[in-house]
């Protein structure tokens, strides 16, 4: 099983990393995607894939959060850590109009430069959309013919996004929001309708934490660890075997990610 989300550069994290990790594999996990979200965390996780190879890879971009940080020097910066082996998307980039950290024109003119880098160096793109779903497809669509993948991560919109964004062709990030029962009962809901080959899987760690989780750290700090519950909750609700989904999920991330 893969985690495709973990922002293993928080601070959350920072006095015991290589634990994290250690867990991570224990518990069964067989790879993960570190998310980078501005020059400077994209440039920590590359570094901390290079420190687990076979097993960390990482993504290199500018969260809409910080889009207002974006410049020339910024991209040459993310284009440079694009080259690593260990990169292998570039992202998470995208909208998000529920905080405008960065106000929505910053966030279109970085999101609509990563898609063009993602596009001139063909790598994925690793995505979030808040609250921006008809800005978000709309600047997204005249790149997707020229991406090798895409991947919208963390999903949590309704029956009609998702069917806008698999008809563009893109994978469904989905993770303990899920598990919500105050506000993942309509995620759930759309489960079935994401096929299986656009399915992938993430803990979106340290956040998102599963509520029904059977035993909570007391930290409410989420881990990679915990995927295989995250894994054994979608199988149910899709009702396919959870040894069949784990093995379905991480083969997607592979081949999206292209990853050995």
């Amino acid at each position: 099983m893969f985690d495709i989300g973990v922002n293993l550069t928080s601070s959350q994290f920072a006095k015991d990393r290589p634990e994290v990790v250690a867990r991570a594999r224990e518990a069964g996990v067989t790879g993960m995607l570190i998310t980078g979200t501005n020059v400077s965390e994209s440039t920590e996780a590359a570094q901390l894939a290079a420190e687990h190879p076979g097993f960390c890879w990482s993504t290199a971009g500018v969260h809409p959060h910080e889009a207002s940080t974006w410049s020339a020097q910024a991209e040459q910066q993310i284009r440079k850590l694009a080259a690593e082996p260990g990169v292998a998307a570039i992202g998470e980039c995208g909208l998000d109009f529920n905080r405008n950290f960065s106000d929505p024109a910053s966030q279109e003119r970085a999101f609509t430069a990563q898609l063009a880098l993602a596009a001139g160096l063909q790598l994925p793109v690793f995505l979030h959309c808040r609250d921006a779903h008809a800005r978000f497809v709309a600047l997204l669509a005249p790149w997707v013919a020229q991406l090798p993948a895409v991947v919208v991560h963390c999903f949590t919109g309704t029956q009609p996004e998702l069917e806008a964004c698999l008809d563009l062709g893109a994978s469904i990030g989905i993770t303990g929001w899920v598990c919500d029962e105050r506000r993942g009962l309509a995620l759930r809901a759309l489960l079935p309708l994401i096929p299986a080959d656009r399915l992938l899987l993430e803990t979106d760690a340290p956040y998102l934490l599963p509520r029904d989780l059977p035993k909570k750290p007391a930290s409410r700090r989420n881990e990679p660890c915990f995927l295989p519950h995250l894994v054994h909750q979608v199988a149910a609700w899709r009702r396919e075997d959870p040894d069949w989904l784990a093995k379905k999920t991480d083969d997607n991330a592979r081949r999206l990610f292209r990853l050995a």
